[in-house]
């Protein structure tokens, strides 16, 4: 009996196979194929069209005639076909352009028949009604032939996937939801559409592709409870990081996994695939929109240019080089201590841009002898300075390395940019460096002062520094741990309910520190990138625990910590004494004193004293005298020279 019963599906499966063999083999084996197919429903439809006309009882004069245009009408029909292409489509692939090429090819052959039995006095006459019905049969028995053959084939291959399908949810009925739903009844793709969800009332209840738009957003729990959703599809390219946040926070009592079709490029190009599905990621939930820069300038700027990038194998640094390798410098210098991540960025580069001349470089920005050889040796047109210490509460613990690292080192990398003739330096600065209250925000913020001042030190060299919010992603950031932590299965720690930051993705920083670095007016100033709103660090939390598809507070912990020393609550991008004047970039702008320039040249004496004292002060007063430079306050006496750590002086250019 089991056997009895698995007959038709293995007759099915023959028929499928038997179609396949002689439809999708190649070349003339296909198309021979094809045209004895479309040379089969051209004469039955033909004699159906004389039934039809005479009403089944054809009077014998009219048989006659049938029978010697048959060869004929068979022809015609055949070269039209092969005209428009007919014989070497694909039957599984047909679409609406195929239809039309079918209409135009047999509306084509019905009227060279018409010409040629109206015309010709040795072809017999066929009633005109006939060859109208006949046209009429033809197209609808052809492209009921191709929408008959990929029935059977889409049937066949979802028979031949073994397991079994997940039931998906799709929201969104759109063009987007239209096209992957598409695929998902064409093709063995693992899914079985069970529904789709839209907040437009007004498509509620009608069908896409034959299933069902049987809710909201607002009704997605229950939904997807109701039809046993294994997995929700978000296939909206448009929606905000709101919309989105709030789709996710209705599946909070799910248990369900999430996936997103990014890119509306490819909805309006119909390139809608389930391979372009990916699972949702905390960048899609920021609470502003992502920024992508235009940057056409870069290809002047950068393109032959000798380009060194200081921090090189960190997480800017890196990101700055694979970004600057696109534009074809004539060479790219990698400064970086790491020498693994050094090394691993060099294989991937090399890798990527095979004839590009890059220059791997273990060093330190305290080893002034050492920077002075890279300078001399490869005499860097553009220098971007992203080796620092960004860690906060590491910091407050170890304000002598902070301060060295982070001012002195810079003072030596901009002093030798300017020194060796460089066109620009470009420092990367940070939101922490605003009225700070950490150590490391406030040798960002010297940094910042050592920068500009070196514009006035060196005025053929163009410095800057950019600053921005929290990279994600990045080397310390707090979503690296979050997900350790949920990994782990620990709790997840926030310092504060309140706390907020700025967020941008790396790339967006990297896009703003090289659209930056050509803006002409920020030459000797700070720029820094309109970054939205700030977000809350316990929303981001509570999204990547939703993301997991877990509940906040009853699948994880959230546990709060206290905010560590040097932390703010909040983040400004600038201070009470600065204001922000718009660039010919929308998002870039310009940080100037509001009471006007002023030279921060007096840092620099200053800095000599720092340099040479740094060992002996106390971490007490080294703090005072850190932010007394933030301040602007003249505390410290000038000395001989700024000491680096080969532990020669050097006189001040």
């Amino acid at each position: 009996m089991k056997a009895l019963r698995a007959a038709p599906a293995r007759v099915f499966r023959g028929l499928a196979s038997l179609l396949d063999s002689l439809l999708e083999g190649r070349g003339r084996h296909r198309r021979k194929v094809a045209l004895a197919l479309y040379a089969g429903v051209s004469a039955f439809a033909y004699g159906l069209s004389y039934l039809l006309r005479f009403e089944f009882a054809i009077p014998p004069r009219w048989v006659d005639s049938l029978f010697r245009t048959l060869p004929l009408l068979v022809v015609i029909r055949l070269f039209f076909s092969w005209v428009f292409g007919l014989a070497v489509g694909r039957w599984r692939f047909v679409g609406t352009e195929d239809v039309l090429r079918l209409v135009a090819s047999t509306a084509a052959g019905s009227l060279c028949f018409f010409l040629v039995v109206w015309t010709v006095d040795i072809v017999p006459t066929v009633p005109r009604s006939v060859i109208l019905i006949e046209w009429f049969v033809t197209t609808l028995l052809t492209a009921g032939l191709w929408v008959s053959y990929r029935l059977v084939f889409e049937r066949a291959r979802h028979r031949r996937t073994r397991a079994e399908p997940k039931r998906v949810l799709i929201v969104g009925a759109g063009e987007a939801g239209n096209l992957l739903a598409r695929e998902i009844r064409r093709y063995p793709t693992g899914y079985r559409l069970v529904g789709f969800v839209d907040d437009d009332q007004a498509v509620r209840g009608s069908t896409v592709r034959g299933v069902e738009v049987v809710g909201t957003t607002e009704e997605l729990a229950g939904i997807a409870e109701r039809t046993g959703a294994d997995e929700i599809i978000i296939a909206v390219p448009s929606a905000t990081p709101t919309q989105l946040r709030r789709i996710v926070t209705r599946c909070e009592p799910l248990d369900r996994p999430f996936k997103v079709l990014p890119g509306i490029s490819e909805v309006l190009g119909g390139d809608v695939s389930v391979h372009h599905l990916r699972e949702l990621q905390i960048e899609d939930l920021l609470g502003r929109e992502p920024i992508s820069l235009e940057l056409p300038e870069l290809e002047a700027e950068l393109t032959g240019k000798r380009v060194l990038i200081t921090g090189g194998a960190g997480s800017i640094g890196s990101e700055l080089a694979r970004q600057v390798a696109l534009y074809e410098p004539a060479s790219l210098l990698l400064l970086d201590i790491a020498e693994s991540d050094v090394y691993f960025l060099e294989r991937e580069l090399r890798e990527r841009h095979p004839r590009l001349e890059l220059v791997p470089l273990i060093g330190n920005i305290l080893d002034d002898r050492g920077l002075e050889r890279v300078f001399d040796a490869h005499r860097p047109d553009r220098v971007y300075h992203a080796a620092a210490y960004k860690h906060v509460p590491l910091m407050e613990r170890n304000p002598r390395e902070a301060v060295r690292n982070n001012v002195l080192g810079t003072w030596n990398v901009a002093r030798a940019a300017g020194r060796w003739g460089s066109e620009s330096f470009t420092l990367i600065s940070t939101d922490k460096a605003v009225e700070p209250t950490s150590v490391m925000g406030a040798t960002k913020r010297v940094a910042e002062r050592v920068c500009l001042a070196c514009q006035e030190l060196h005025p053929d060299t163009a410095f800057l520094a950019v600053r921005f919010g929290n990279v994600l992603g990045s080397q310390g950031s707090v979503i690296p741990l979050f997900q350790k932590q949920l990994r782990k299965g620990k709790p997840l720690t926030v310092t504060d309910p309140d706390v907020t930051r700025y967020f941008m993705t790396i790339s967006e920083a990297v896009q703003l520190i090289l659209q930056a670095s050509v803006l002409p007016d920020a030459r000797g100033h700070i720029a820094m990138l309109d970054m939205g709103e700030p977000v809350r660090i316990l929303d981001l939390a509570k999204d990547l625990i939703r993301l997991a598809g877990l509940r906040p507070g009853t699948d994880v912990e959230i546990r709060f910590i206290g905010l560590r020393p040097g932390e703010k609550l909040h983040e400004q991008l600038e201070s009470q004494t600065e204001e922000t004047v718009r660039t010919e970039f929308e998002k870039v702008r310009i940080i100037r004193r509001k009471e006007g320039a002023s030279s921060e040249a007096w840092i620099l004496p200053e800095l000599e004293a720092l340099g040479a004292g740094l060992a002996e002060l106390s971490e007490e007063a080294l703090r005072s005298e850190l932010f007394a430079l933030v301040d602007g306050e003249r505390t410290l006496a000038p000395g001989p020279g700024v000491v680096g750590t080969s532990g020669l002086t050097r006189a001040v250019d």
